[in-house]
Parts: structure tokens; C-alpha cells; sequence
């Protein structure tokens, strides 16, 4: 019998169970860095199903190590465990619990998935050789992100080939996966502004410092640093969507706030961005008489998928599923804390279809009534991800 039919049936044999952990997960999320029970509920599985792991990793983080066989070869999966601040609406049986606490971004599926994946390769060391690490992390919604702090911890000290992630993707079809080599995913920084002048009377302009007009040509300004200082084969975007200004019709505040997002897919592009923003603030600021206050607040960086290690992964993908299942994926400006591992490790961060067949819900990520079409794309994310690791690891070097 092939590999990939043999991890059919183990899917099979354990999906009843991984779509019971994910149940259990939505209905008791846990924010970012206080995701206490949910690490607890991982080790008590792991614990039953004889799989030896490490703890005390950023307090909840949980490191699997198991072996097999004398392969020097070594290959990482990573989950994360952490939940949103949103309010669920949902009749669902397994809807949250936890008032204002939700898994509106698949984090418990991902952790489900590693979970049944786990078991599989566990139970199957027949069939590959070498080190595979599983990293249960927190923290991936908020900064400065569970994955630099496990990374600082220690949790890849075992200096593995490469790394292997998975998100829910509610764009795509349960039953189907999507890859994109090389850059995937922006970094993310958030640009937090204070103007201050001397406000009064709106009526008399020339007696005050206008920090409303100097905060709407700054925003304007600003502008420059995409549309004239990159070039336009680089995707970047620098967005602000919050001003206030205390003030009136007739009142003009001594302070404006601004807080915005800059996004871009180049790390060196990255850092003279940042310069341009803050020599464009103080040009424009000063120059029509007030002060600022800017504050660049570095977030993720730019995520890089190894481009052969990708492809192999693809071709992987594409044996298991079917060609017709696989389908490649475009940029996102949007952000994710696995670029820290994607940083310092050839990786591979991939997207399983969660949408049911013929019907895309505009209920995606970071909706309150989010959800996945459970047992066909949990039936996919442990089966895809196991096959991935099962081919790399499957032969000595």
C-alpha cells in the first residue's frame, strides 16, 4: 500500500477525534499569552497518546520532539493556540464559551490539525526517519508575537531543515490547498502620531496653530512614501484609519492622534520606509508650525516561503489530493508571526480550504459567526501536513 493511502486511512481512523479537540478548542478560547487551559488540554493528549514534549516555553508553549529511525535529517511543524477579542455569534454547540473571546481565526483548527498529525507520524514510524519538532505557540495575534519569543526561548534549538506551517483559508473549498513561493506575506508595522499646537478660536486661524490642517496635509504627504519613493513592482501599503481631534466646529484641538499601518514586502525596503516617514513627519509638521510625536512600532516582518522547498511541498500536495485541489496563491499584505521562523529557516506556510464546496461565506476571518466546513478540511489539514512531513523525512540521507 502507497504512503498516501495509508494516510487516508489513519486520517480516517482519527478524524472523528481531531474534530472533537477542535471543538473543544472553539469553545474554550483563550487570548494571546494567556492561553493557560488550552496548553494543558494539548499536554493531557499528548500525555495519553505517549508523545514526549517539553513545556515552559513563553509560560503556554509546548515543544514536541519525537524520533525515528537514524536519519540526520530534521523537519518542524508549527500551530498556533491563540483566540480574538471578538464576541461569537453563533447557536453552534461548540460556540465560544468565554464571553468576548473567540477563535474567529482558525487558530483551533490549526492546533486540532497538528494535534491529529502528531498522532499519525507518532503512530507510523514505520514509515519515515529522522527528528520531527512540533511547536504549540502563542501569541501569534499579538506583538510582538509568540514566534520571536519561542525563538528566543530556545524552541528550535534543534536547528531543523526547514519549517512547515498551515492557516484556514476561507477563500478556498474545503478538500483544497494553496502554495505561493518565495514572498507571501507583508510586514506589519503600526505608525502612531501625535501633532500638537497652539489650538483656540477656529475663527482665528492666524492666531493659532492649525494642527487639524497640519494633520490632513501629513496624512496627504505621507503618501509619497508609496506612490513616489518605491518603485511600483513592490507591493507596499501605508494606510492611516485613525484620526481624532478633540475640537468643535469653532475649536481647534492643541492635539491631533493619528495611528496608521505600513506594509511591505521587502526587509531593506523596510527600514528606509521607516526614514522616509519620519523625515516627511518633521518636514511637514514643523514646516507649518507644530510638533509631533512619531512613534514606528516595528511588528512582523515580511514572510518568505523557500522557493524549492515550497515546490516540493506542492508536488507533495498535488499527489495527495489530486492536481485539481491544489491551487497557487497570491500575495497578502496582510501579516503573520511564522515570518519570524521564515527568517532564519527555509520554510513552507500554506492555506487549506475551509469554505463548503460551491458556497464562499462572507463570514471570513475575524467574523463573529466564522467557521470551517469541519470534517472535509480538517480531514485535508491533518492528511496534507502529514504527507508533507512523512515525504521529506521518509528516506536517510
Amino acid at each position: 500500500m502507497s504512503i498516501n493511502k495509508i494516510i487516508k486511512q489513519e486520517v480516517q481512523n482519527i478524524l472523528e477525534e481531531v474534530i472533537s479537540l477542535r471543538r473543544h478548542l472553539h469553545k474554550n478560547p483563550e487570548l494571546s499569552f494567556k492561553e493557560f487551559k488550552t496548553s494543558e488540554f494539548i499536554q493531557s493528549k499528548l500525555t495519553a497518546w505517549g508523545i514526549p514534549f517539553k513545556t515552559g516555553f513563553v509560560e503556554t508553549g509546548i515543544v514536541v520532539e519525537l524520533k525515528s529511525g537514524d536519519s540526520d535529517k530534521t523537519l518542524a511543524l508549527r500551530a498556533d493556540m491563540d483566540a480574538l477579542p471578538i464576541q461569537e455569534s453563533s447557536s453552534k454547540s461548540y460556540c465560544s464559551a468565554n464571553k468576548n473571546v473567540m477563535h474567529a481565526c482558525g487558530h483551533d483548527a490549526h492546533t486540532a490539525s497538528l494535534l491529529g498529525t502528531l498522532c499519525i507520524l507518532n503512530n507510523r514510524k514505520d514509515l519515515w526517519q529522522g527528528t520531527l519538532t512540533a511547536i504549540f505557540q502563542p501569541g501569534e495575534e499579538l506583538l510582538p508575537g509568540g514566534a520571536k519569543l519561542m525563538l528566543e526561548a530556545g524552541a528550535l534549538n534543534s536547528n531543523p531543515d526547514y519549517i512547515i506551517g498551515q492557516h484556514v483559508y476561507p477563500d478556498l473549498e474545503s478538500g483544497k490547498v494553496g502554495f505561493r513561493g518565495g514572498q507571501y506575506m507583508a510586514s506589519c508595522d503600526e505608525i502612531h502620531l501625535t501633532i500638537s499646537g497652539n489650538g483656540g478660536h477656529a475663527a482665528l486661524p492666524h492666531k493659532i496653530t492649525d494642527t487639524v490642517l497640519i494633520a490632513s496635509q501629513l496624512i496627504v504627504s505621507l503618501q509619497q512614501v508609496v506612490s513616489r519613493k518605491l518603485s511600483p513592482y513592490t507591493p507596499a501599503v501605508l494606510s492611516f484609519g485613525y484620526v481624532q481631534a478633540n475640537g468643535a466646529t469653532n475649536i481647534i484641538p492643541n492635539e491631533v492622534h493619528i495611528k496608521g499601518t505600513f506594509r511591505c514586502m521587502d526587509e531593506h525596503w523596510r527600514a528606509v520606509a521607516h526614514e522616509e516617514i519620519e523625515k516627511i513627519t518633521k518636514a511637514t509638521v514643523e514646516g507649518m508650525g507644530g510638533t509631533v510625536n512619531l512613534e514606528i512600532r516595528k511588528g512582523y516582518p515580511s514572510l518568505f516561503n523557500n522557493p524549492e522547498f515550497t515546490e516540493q511541498a506542492k508536488l507533495v500536495a498535488i499527489d495527495y489530493l489530486g492536481k485539481e485541489n491544489v491551487v497557487d496563491l497570491d500575495l497578502r499584505m496582510t501579516a503573520e508571526d511564522f515570518s519570524y521562523y521564515s527568517q532564519v529557516i527555509p520554510a513552507c506556510f500554506y492555506r487549506f480550504g475551509t469554505a463548503e464546496p460551491n458556497k464562499i461565506s462572507e463570514k471570513k476571518l475575524h467574523h463573529p459567526e466564522f467557521d470551517i466546513d469541519e470534517r472535509k478540511s480538517l480531514e485535508t489539514s491533518v492528511g496534507v501536513m502529514a504527507a508533507l512531513a512523512m515525504n521529506y523525512l521518509k528516506d536517510k540521507d
